[in-house]
């Protein structure tokens, strides 16, 4: 029995969604992808008015969200969070994230489960920050407590998820496997919030994905 190699495995899981890409842009170019160009816009300006002097209040008040923010708060502001760069990390990264990982996810999964699926990645690693910090650093998946003043923002963990959601989509399983793997790696090499949030929500698309084939088979 001959067992398929790196080449092969790669044809095989990226070929599908590369060539879906290929075709909507070769039909309708940009307009193929409204929500992924007009989330790259979205997050430019974002970038720059929150690094004028008259702007960065206004946009932490709208999108910065923390674990000792009131829950409410947080929930509001979870949407917008997505798009806000972070402060201390290029915005060229969350820029190629978006065009690339939206973009993949907006074509091959659609413009609102793509929105549904980054949501609900992204508000599954706000929750646990709230969660992790209430259990204490002693504890299984706790945080230190200073945790809750770090503002969490940036697209890393939707990317992730959709990452994840589209790697079900065309039953990508190694794919999927190498980036969970890479998630975890990151966690152990630099054990942060960021990391834990990304698992968070890696733990959360999982969930629904498993839902979804009980569902409605695999590729529901």
């Amino acid at each position: 029995m001959n067992r398929a190699g790196p080449r092969e495995i790669a044809r095989r899981e990226w070929g599908p969604p590369v060539r879906a890409v290929r075709q909507a842009l070769a039909a309708r170019g940009l307009r193929a992808v409204p929500l992924t160009v007009g989330s790259v816009l979205l997050t430019g300006l974002l970038q720059l008015v929150q690094n004028q002097p008259w702007g960065y209040r206004p946009v932490m008040d709208l999108g910065a969200v923390r674990a000792e923010d009131p829950l409410w708060v947080a929930l509001l502001r979870t949407p917008l969070s997505l798009f806000v760069p972070a402060l201390d990390l290029p915005v060229w990264g969350a820029l190629g994230q978006i065009l690339v990982v939206f973009g993949l996810a907006e074509i091959c999964l659609g413009r609102w489960r793509t929105l549904a699926i980054a949501y609900v990645a992204t508000l599954a690693g706000t929750l646990y920050a709230r969660v992790g910090i209430a259990l204490g650093p002693d504890a299984f998946l706790g945080l230190p407590a200073s945790d809750a003043l770090i503002v969490d923002t940036g697209p890393s963990a939707a990317v992730v998820g959709l990452a994840l959601f589209v790697c079900r989509r065309y039953r990508a399983w190694w794919t999927a496997g190498v980036v969970i793997i890479a998630l975890v790696a990151e966690c152990v090499v630099k054990d942060n919030l960021a990391g834990r949030e990304h698992l968070a929500a890696t733990a959360a698309v999982l969930v629904v994905c498993a839902a979804l084939s009980r569902v409605r088979g695999p590729r529901g």
